[in-house]
């Protein structure tokens, strides 16, 4: 077994920001979160957060992305523990904010920083298993990098045995050519680490404590410490700055949108679309340029999503339509429906097969059944329409009465004519239909014409 420790604490101040630099999004997700799935890759029996600065969020944050994964298979829900670091003082000030938690722990500890979002649940894997195979007490994974600038660098013996970590600030010239640097993330022992944090001081030029000195104590201390130097310097780079940030998601995009073309969707302009790396696409899927798709969206086969439009959090079955400028948000789409242009569809609405939502037309928290239409300018909210059914231009399901939403249920093959405010909670009955204008609070049996303001009951249909 394995436990991760994550270093989420700081402000990023090279961020230039008031949010928590964990908390910056990066292809949809937050950046600590991409070192969760990571983590979670690993089985770990506990991920443990140090958290300071906006720590309530970004325990938040960790809890949210640790049970999505694990709701998605990601692994088994491991323990999930925040210690809380009140000043920051470096990073092994840091890891001693967790001191209490890390007492009762035993297994292998990796220690990362909660943002390097690229780093590989594979690297973790095999830094775990060169800690367990040369029995160390402390392994240091280590890169080369050709401008090693900002970064701690490793001193190594004739014999290529680690001797110690210089940082920027405190090296000499000759030490600060070397392009062998310490990228932060460890396996320790528990027990080791938590015996060298005793020990740790503010002698620097930062007056911090390092965590990189407690290899040097470790050391001291007769213990074994080993170096495993990994060779993609670029999955275990920190972001720093929001112009690092534009970069990686401009990466991240692109990989996303070739691996998507490859497989058989069509992307028109790759240069103006943006889709999450988590979205799934279905073959021969056309989408148009200037397009948005986020989050856990998940588009089947033959659909057409036009320029403009934003889908989030979204299911579309095969072959549906989006026309230009729609707001989709955690909605469902089925076969053959289609939507727009100018249409939103938000809050677990749910568009049944070839069923149509037309221009400047809203459905909210709503089912719209089979072959059903709203073509135009009309609101649907807290709804439930059933199978064949006309909604004129105009119509308003007034659901709000200043306290709470009520429901409207229109039945099946109902017939609502323009401008019609149907003021919940109203039924009106299968094969009914109401008057241009009309105004209705009260039931509307089946089979019946309503018409007025308010509205009656005027004959029988047949």
């Amino acid at each position: 077994m394995t436990d991760i420790l994550i270093l989420a604490a700081g402000l990023g101040t090279r961020m230039k920001s008031r949010r928590a630099k964990v908390l910056h999004g990066l292809a949809g997700r937050p950046l600590i979160a991409h070192v969760i799935k990571s983590a979670l890759a690993l089985n770990p029996q506990a991920i443990i957060t140090v958290v300071g600065h906006q720590a309530a969020e970004v325990e938040r944050a960790v809890r949210h992305e640790s049970a999505r994964l694990v709701e998605n298979g990601a692994s088994a829900q491991p323990e999930l523990h925040f210690a809380m670091q009140t000043e920051q003082r470096g990073t092994g000030h840091a890891v001693m904010a967790a001191h209490e938690i890390l007492q009762t722990r035993t297994a292998p500890l990796i220690v990362t920083a909660g943002d390097v979002p690229m780093i590989q649940s594979a690297m973790l894997q095999r830094l775990v298993e060169t800690h367990n195979t040369e029995k160390n007490d402390a392994t240091i994974v280590t890169v080369n990098l050709e401008n090693p600038f900002g970064y701690g660098r490793i001193i190594r013996d004739a014999e290529g045995r680690y001797i110690r970590c210089v940082e920027q600030k405190d090296g000499t010239p000759e030490e600060l050519a070397i392009k062998e640097v310490n990228v932060s993330i460890y396996c320790f022992n528990p027990g080791a680490l938590l015996a060298a944090l005793d020990h740790l001081t503010t002698d620097n030029a930062q007056g911090e404590y390092y965590l990189t000195d407690v290899p040097q104590i470790l050391m001291n201390q007769q213990r074994r410490i080993g170096i495993f130097r990994y060779e993609n310097a670029e999955t275990v780079r920190g972001i720093n700055t929001r112009v690092e940030l534009a970069e990686l998601e401009k990466q991240l995009r692109d990989k996303k949108l070739h691996d998507l073309m490859l497989a058989g969707v069509t992307i028109i302009d790759p240069a103006t679309t943006y889709i999450h790396d988590e979205v799934e696409i279905g073959q021969d899927t056309v989408i148009h340029p200037q397009v948005i798709i986020e989050g856990s969206s998940r588009i089947g086969a033959g659909c057409t999503i036009h320029s403009w439009s934003r889908l989030t959090d979204v299911q579309l079955d095969d072959e549906v339509m989006i026309k230009n400028s729609c707001i989709i948000e955690a909605s469902h789409l089925h076969t053959g429906a289609s939507a727009g242009p100018f249409a939103r569809i938000r809050m677990n609405a749910e568009i049944c097969e070839n069923a149509v939502i037309g221009n400047f037309v809203e459905v909210k928290k709503s089912k719209v059944g089979k072959n059903t239409k709203a073509q135009h300018l009309s609101y649907l909210g807290d709804a439930t329409l059933g199978e064949n059914v006309n909604i004129g231009a105009g119509t308003v399901t007034c659901n709000y009465d200043g306290v709470r939403k009520n429901e409207t249920h229109i039945e099946d093959n109902v017939r609502i004519g323009s401008d019609t405010m149907l003021v919940a909670p109203v039924r009106v009955g299968a094969r009914s239909a109401t008057g241009a204008g009309s105004v209705v609070t009260k039931d509307v049996p089946p089979d019946s014409l309503a018409v007025g303001v308010p509205a009656v009951v005027k004959k029988r249909l047949a």
